[in-house]
């Protein structure tokens, strides 16, 4: 059994430190002051001043216009890195195969990663042709019915995070009739919209929850209808589709987890 001494034996006291600012502030909706930091923390301003300013300068933390300081979705980003995108990928991809071969679509996976949207997998339709992107590629947060997933289902200060750009800090405004729009796909549980990219396609995305109840990914279909195939299921039957898997993905993502 280990001893109030041997914990102590082994402290790290700066890393303590910087662990505390963090808890604190993940724990605070509206951010705080050196000021406020330091007397949460039972510590001078000059104690937590350095390790301040580190953690803004390696982006786990932001320095409001106020001055006050609050937390950057960088630990979320940490927590969705390599080992459990390679497990959700894995346990995502027999299901996209079967969705892709039932309706004779394309259909692939996005994850947040730093204010973009990046495509972590992506499974061809059966037959000759379809739409499809790339893996790796990089695709927009307000332009995609992906970024309107991910959008629809964040919180205030998590949107305004996604649309805030990491080097000048300015954040991209919402258009009023696109603010309705994110209001609605909530509403309903998915996006169906024309593509901004390719006509004729209607890019359909549901989200895919991780074991917290958050939005870990979105799954989007790039429907064309198809006119060489009279058994293809049609849009809203694809939608159907859509949303099962997700649900599917979503469920087994949540028990491997």
């Amino acid at each position: 059994m280990t001893s109030v001494d041997d914990l102590d034996k082994y402290r790290a006291p700066a890393l303590d430190k910087g662990l505390d600012i963090l808890e604190l502030l993940a724990a605070t909706a509206e951010g705080l002051s050196q000021a406020e930091i330091a007397k949460s923390l039972d510590r001078t301003p000059n104690e937590i001043y350095r390790m301040l300013d580190r953690l803004v300068r390696r982006d786990y933390v932001r320095r409001t216009a106020g001055d006050r300081y609050e937390l950057t979705l960088k630990l979320f980003e940490l927590a969705h890195m390599a080992p459990p995108v390679a497990r959700l990928v894995g346990q995502a991809t027999p299901l996209l195969r079967t969705f892709a071969r039932d309706a004779q679509q394309a259909v692939h996976l996005v994850i947040y990663d730093r204010n973009v949207l990046v495509v972590v997998a992506q499974v061809d339709s059966p037959g000759y042709w379809n739409v499809s992107i790339r893996v790796g590629s990089r695709i927009g947060m307000v332009n995609t019915g992906s970024g309107h997933v991910f959008l629809a289902f964040a919180s205030d200060a998590e949107r305004q995070l996604m649309l805030e750009d990491p080097v000048t800090r300015q954040r991209e405004l919402l258009p009023d009739d696109l603010q309705d729009r994110l209001k609605l796909v909530r509403e309903r549980g998915y996006e169906s919209m024309a593509s901004l990219q390719v006509a004729g396609v209607t890019n359909l995305s549901v989200p895919i929850y991780g074991p917290n109840g958050m939005v870990i990914a979105a799954l989007t279909c790039p429907y064309t209808q198809r006119l060489d195939s009279r058994d293809a299921p049609d849009r809203d039957r694809v939608l159907d589709m859509l949303r099962a898997t997700g649900r599917h993905v979503s469920d087994q993502h949540r028990v491997a987890s």
